[in-house]
């Protein structure tokens, strides 16, 4: 397993000053709690799941199986 950034920079360059915009919140979501600081809950959930292969909510990181 391997966590990576998304592959297109115009995203991961969004994403990143949104969160500089939010302190370090995701910018996808309204609410600023524990659970929606980057790396935020869900995608630390996901990541957990030997069978998710994906990207978290905001499309910053990917969640690969292969290493």
């Amino acid at each position: 397993m391997k966590i990576l950034l998304n592959e297109d920079t115009q995203v991961v360059a969004t994403v990143k000053e949104g969160l500089a915009r939010t302190g370090g919140y995701c910018p996808c979501r309204l609410e600023k709690t524990e659970d929606t600081k980057c790396m935020c809950k869900e995608f630390r959930d996901q990541i957990k799941d030997p069978e998710y292969e994906g990207y978290c909510h905001c499309m910053l990181y990917y969640k690969s199986l292969k290493d």
